[in-house]
């Protein structure tokens, strides 16, 4: 039995068993055996029919009188890997009601049971059953209860059995970061991480990683180095943390210098690895190295699709882009959400009003995939750009939600263009509505009357905008040049070389006037 490698070479042994007899003289040690080598050898990821599975599972269980607690944990074991925890608990309470005790391992496969069902009361009450039975102070326990806390947003509970118990390892401090982390609680999951006695690559990873998703791309990108520094080896959560903080940040050469580790150290290009690649790429405005990765890892999976998909969006490449989707849809990736916003606004870019069409009619009817505001707002901003003012105002109203900014605001641009005052007026209004403190609305609003030469509600909006205080945003500019990110605000003059910068700025107005 230690040999069989698949389900399928269990299952043969069994038959074996039961055709030479052997299971009926010794049933209860070779089906125990059975259980055991199933959820030992059981691969969630690898099979889809996790229901067949279970059965046989529950027909090997059920067919050993008076299972031992062992059988228990191996069968609630069972059903959290195939993720069907309510069995799971049932069979907990079965358990119980035999009065089997629980032991060690009994606990954190079924707190696992209740974290998938974020069921917070079975939850208090195993944690209640764990320290009747004394096993809360027991390492495995303490890490299941701080996970389950966390995922059921009782950070406090979590902390507290973090903070009373005197056994904690680096998993348990892991597991506590990772919580504060989720919960976006980045400054104490920091402080944990210093106060660690030993740090290791998940430690690091998981700290990267929250500050990644934070949006403190630069405090992120510190963290890898001084990992790097100190000679340790970054797995690939912080890789791929640090390269989505060097896309964020638009920090290309430091990407490259990851990039350029990857490559030295020989550290395989997982899906995980291969996304964050083509994403810091794409977002670099390197599309054509994206490509190159993409096309040379065989790993890809539905991020990675979307990451290229969303790259080409970005740089106007809407008849490769349809390409691409259409790759992926034979390659039988099903696309979600990110897929469609990518191509709608690709299409949007590229002016491919047909094409567009045809996807968001098929969304929910071909794809099963449901119609988000996002993508409505897309649509109206696609349709506004390419003058069907009436057509985006239809489906506006034919929305099952109302309209937030972004559409109403797509739609408005589409005004502006095209010179549709009288659905610029009511756009405008939803938007004012929606944001009020938005001063973009009125700017738009006072070129749209000044271009109609109406110019008494002109003098109208300007009044009102002066009136209410409503400021206008600035527009802001990023560019990196020699390693240094310089930051530009419209009209200020706060830069050190802002003197410079206006005089050649004056100098290629000049130009410009001389050459009409």
């Amino acid at each position: 039995m230690q040999l069989c490698r698949s389900i399928k070479q269990l299952q043969q042994f069994h038959a074996h068993a039961i055709a030479t007899g052997r299971l009926s003289h010794h049933p209860c040690p070779i089906l125990t055996n059975i259980l055991y080598t199933f959820t030992t050898i059981l691969n969630p990821k690898n099979w889809a029919n996790s229901i067949t599975l279970l059965s046989y599972a529950l027909s090997v269980f059920n067919s050993i009188q008076n299972p031992s607690t062992f059988c228990f944990n191996n069968i609630i074991r069972a059903h959290t890997l195939l993720s069907s925890p309510l069995p799971a608990l049932l069979l907990f309470a079965r358990m119980r009601r035999f009065s089997i005790p629980p032991d060690f391992h009994t606990f954190p496969f079924t707190l696992k049971a209740c974290a998938q069902l974020h069921a917070l009361p079975a939850s208090q009450t195993l944690h209640s059953q764990a320290f009747k039975f004394g096993f809360a102070a027991d390492s495995f326990v303490l890490n299941s209860l701080i996970h389950v806390y966390s995922v059921s947003d009782r950070i406090d509970d979590a902390y507290r059995v973090f903070d009373e118990s005197s056994y904690r390892n680096v998993v348990s401090y892991n597991a506590m970061i990772d919580c504060f982390v989720k919960a976006g609680e980045i400054a104490r999951g920091h402080q944990l991480f210093d106060e660690m006695p030993i740090q290791d690559t998940v430690s690091w990873g998981t700290i990267i990683t929250g500050y990644a998703q934070m949006n403190y791309c630069k405090e992120a990108i510190d963290l890898f180095n001084h990992m790097l520094a100190l000679d340790l080896k970054p797995d690939n959560v912080a890789l791929v943390s640090a390269l989505s903080a060097c896309a964020q940040l638009g920090e290309l050469e430091h990407g490259k210098t990851i990039h350029t580790y990857i490559k030295r150290n020989k550290i395989r290009i997982d899906c995980f690895l291969s996304t964050g690649l083509v994403d810091l790429y794409a977002k670099c405005g390197c599309i054509e190295t994206a490509r190159e990765i993409f096309e040379s890892n065989s790993d890809k999976n539905l991020f990675t699709w979307n990451a290229m998909l969303v790259g080409l969006a970005m740089h106007g490449q809407g008849q490769l882009l349809l390409h691409y989707f259409s790759r992926m849809i034979k390659a039988r990736v099903q696309p979600d959400g990110v897929s469609f916003l990518g191509v709608l606004v690709g299409c949007s870019h590229a002016g491919l009003v047909h094409e567009a069409r045809k996807l968001f009619d098929k969304m929910e009817s071909v794809y099963g995939v449901p119609r988000e505001l996002k993508h409505y707002g897309c649509m109206a901003d696609l349709l506004g750009r390419s003058g069907f003012i009436g057509e985006a105002m239809e489906m506006i109203k034919s929305m099952p939600m109302a309209g937030d900014v972004f559409v109403w605001g797509g739609l408005l641009g589409g005004c502006r263009t095209y010179g549709d005052v009288e659905i610029a007026k009511k756009a405008a209004e939803h938007v004012k509505e929606l944001n009020p403190g938005d001063g973009g609305v009125y700017s738009i609003m006072a070129n749209i009357y000044a271009n109609a030469e109406q110019w008494d509600d002109f003098v109208q909006i300007r009044k009102s905008m002066n009136g209410k205080g409503v400021k206008k945003n600035a527009g802001c500019s990023l560019i990196q040049l020699n390693g240094v990110s310089h930051e530009f605000i419209a009209g200020d003059s706060l830069h050190s070389q802002s003197n410079e910068i206006y005089s050649v700025l004056d100098g290629i107005g000049k130009h410009q006037l001389e050459v009409c």
